[in-house]
């Protein structure tokens, strides 16, 4: 069920197909949808001052990537999976009418020979227009996602969002905001990594990188290797080769002040997992704080259970079992690269940075005090 309280900007529920709400102002209300590598999300909401009220929702496993790796094109059963969840999608943006909206796809359209052509076969089959959004662009939304999780204290901050078929890193440096701005500071980045106003305190991006590497597109790169231990190794071996171009892995390790957020499904399942949740929940999950320790733990526990001893356990869950360790070789050699104590979960991501960036260019949003 949709929230009946606003929630604080950049703090959303996770994203399932739910019932509509009907009291609200149509006028006010604005739609985020992110076509990514292996899942449809969209959400609606209305601004609320400096928060976000979540109307209504999707999200549904499409695998649009599924065989892009080996083939360079998006599938035909893929497409058709996910124009039937477009279908729903659009379904739900004329029931409660919404005139705002920003529909975008990712890497898996991006790295596609046939993936404008298949946008194009969106909007013929369901006159939704979705734009490819560029790399740059993807990382920029889940970083202003992620703000309100900076500690007041972080002066280095590591943004990590681990999707299907891409990994977008960006590295902030908040040395010369004050301790309060700093959350208002990295929202601001709405408008570009380019400060809009440099009389205002602005976060600097020392680098950013997108690593065209994701769960799905990890994953199949090795799939033939049965052994899971190697075939994890070899993961994490591979995604590390990938980050050579990304300055700050050249950089001496960070110490005090240095924070960690990872937003994807892979870092809020490891977060369940650490809790032992057989039931996810998300207020338990957002926000919570973990050690490397403590994330090496429940990778650990995740190799030993094997292939089916992952796909059985409750706390993974069936959608993500097939995907975790994928994303688990990358969450641990980023860790293995940053050492830190406090790498903070992130349930949100690009919809939650899709709104915000719609509202706040429209005035309708404020900026967190």
């Amino acid at each position: 069920m949709p929230p009946r309280r606003p929630q604080r900007a950049g703090a959303f529920p996770k994203a399932v197909e739910s019932p509509a709400q009907k009291n609200h102002a149509r006028s006010r209300l604005y739609a985020a949808l992110d076509l990514g590598t292996n899942s449809c999300r969209m959400l609606i909401a209305q601004p609320h001052g400096n928060q976000l009220q979540v109307v209504d929702s999707f999200s549904k496993s499409v695998q649009l990537g599924q065989g892009l790796e080996s083939s360079g094109k998006l599938s035909r059963p893929a497409m058709q999976r996910t124009i039937a969840a477009l279908h729903i999608c659009k379904q739900k943006l004329v029931r409660h009418g919404v005139k705002h909206m920003r529909l975008v796809a990712t890497e898996a359209c991006r790295r596609a020979s046939n993936g404008r052509a298949f946008i194009a076969q969106v909007r013929r089959e369901t006159g939704l227009q979705l734009d490819i959004i560029t790399p740059e662009e993807e990382a920029r939304l889940a970083v202003i996602s992620c703000a309100p999780l900076v500690s007041p204290k972080a002066e280095q901050v590591l943004v990590v969002d681990i999707g299907g078929g891409s990994t977008e890193l960006v590295w902030l440096d908040l040395t010369s905001v004050p301790e309060r701005e700093r959350s208002r500071a990295i929202m601001r980045l709405h408008a570009g990594f380019r400060p809009a106003d440099p009389n205002k305190p602005h976060a600097k991006v020392v680098d950013w990188i997108s690593v065209p590497l994701g769960v799905a597109t990890l994953r199949e790169q090795f799939q033939d290797v049965e052994d899971d231990a190697a075939r994890f190794a070899l993961m994490s071996w591979y995604f590390e080769e990938h980050l050579s171009a990304f300055a700050p892995s050249s950089q001496a390790q960070p110490q005090e002040g240095f924070q960690i957020i990872g937003t994807s499904g892979t870092v809020t399942t490891v977060a369940a997992s650490h809790l032992g949740l057989k039931r996810y929940d998300r207020t338990k999950v957002d926000g919570l704080q973990m050690t490397s320790s403590q994330i090496d733990a429940v990778i650990r526990d995740y190799l030993s259970l094997g292939p089916e001893g992952r796909r059985t356990d409750p706390r993974i869950g069936r959608d993500r079992h097939a995907l975790i360790m994928s994303g688990a070789a990358i969450l641990q050699t980023l860790l293995r690269l940053w050492p830190t104590e406090r790498l903070s979960v992130a349930d949100r991501g690009l919809r939650e940075g899709l709104l915000y960036a719609q509202m706040s260019a429209d005035g309708l949003i404020l900026e967190p005090k």
